[in-house]
């Protein structure tokens, strides 16, 4: 058995004269939780549709679980599990009987059924919402509710779209609480995102834009090789020093937080605070401090912009 869950190589999607992917290549390790981080329209949806053979690629390979993608997707089906950024639920069905649907479209036995469907009632916090329609649930109960789902036939492989866009910071952490149990069971989970504190939480991730990858690590790994200085200046009149930051070829990007400017200085500055105070006079005696990298400082340096992906 190959110690990777997902082998990809060299996929491209063409819809027609666009390119959705372009030239994707990645290996997702068994039990790990991975995930693919980006703006919306970069391609993260149409790279899962592909792997899960609901896309047949233009050019490349793909091999999930062992099986040749998309020669053997129906094989495949009976082993991930899919969580869709919509939730996936009839809404006029209660919480059992969506959870009776599902486990009827993958053949699992009556008896065994009753005893899943007890199981995961009681670990996604459903049981006192059983009987509730779907219709009358909030953001977060169906999010649980779609996990539940998704997860009822054991599935060796689980793919997330972007599935916390609909639910609150709270709903979201225990959300994520719920992927490292999975995970700690052996599962592999693929997940989307636009979120930077659910990137972090990756054990490894790749940055999408444009359908192609621009980085691929864990992401303390991915900041740590970065290749700039970051610095954060405190001043009066930021929007101005900023403007005045952008033209300098040395400053890959400057961005407000707070009462603090963040600036992305080029690793060939070798004193960069000295350096800043050398450009900008009116700096000497003001409060200039290195700081450690975050994943947004990678996103920005890797795409050259920040639209698109969040801070939370």
């Amino acid at each position: 058995m190959s110690e990777y869950a997902i082998q990809a190589h060299n996929i491209v999607k063409n819809f027609g004269d666009f390119t959705a992917i372009n030239n994707l290549s990645l290996q997702v390790p068994r039990g790990s939780i991975y995930g693919f981080l980006g703006p919306n329209g970069c391609g993260k949806s149409t790279t899962i549709r592909v792997l899960t053979g609901l896309l047949n690629p233009t050019q490349g390979k793909v091999n999930v679980l062992g099986l040749s993608i998309p020669e053997q997707s129906e094989l495949l089906r009976t082993k991930i599990g899919y969580m869709t950024q919509k939730f996936s639920l009839y809404n006029d069905l209660t919480v059992i009987e969506n959870l009776q649907f599902i486990g009827q479209i993958y053949a699992i036995p009556h008896r065994e059924l009753n005893k899943r469907i007890e199981e995961q009632l009681c670990t996604y916090g459903l049981d006192k919402l059983r009987n509730q329609r779907v219709s009358g649930m909030s953001g977060g109960q169906k999010q649980r509710l779609s996990l539940a789902a998704a997860t009822i036939h054991r599935p060796e492989l689980l793919f997330l779209d972007e599935p916390t866009s609909a639910v609150d910071p709270e709903n979201r952490r225990d959300f994520w609480e719920q992927l490292f149990d999975l995970a700690e069971q052996g599962t592999t989970i693929l997940v989307t995102t636009h979120y930077m504190d659910e990137a972090e939480r990756c054990h490894r991730l790749a940055i999408m834009e444009a359908g192609e990858i621009r980085a691929d690590g864990e992401p303390e790994q991915l900041m740590a090789q970065m290749g700039v200085h970051i610095v954060e200046v405190k001043t009066d009149h930021l929007r101005d020093l900023k403007q005045r930051l952008l033209h300098l070829s040395q400053v890959r990007s400057a961005a407000q937080i707070g009462v603090r400017l963040r600036v992305l200085i080029s690793q060939d500055v070798t004193e960069p605070i000295e350096w800043l105070k050398g450009q900008f006079l009116e700096l000497e005696g003001e409060e200039i401090n290195l700081t450690r990298p975050s994943l947004e400082d990678v996103f920005v340096s890797v795409t050259g912009s920040a639209q698109g992906a969040v801070r939370q």
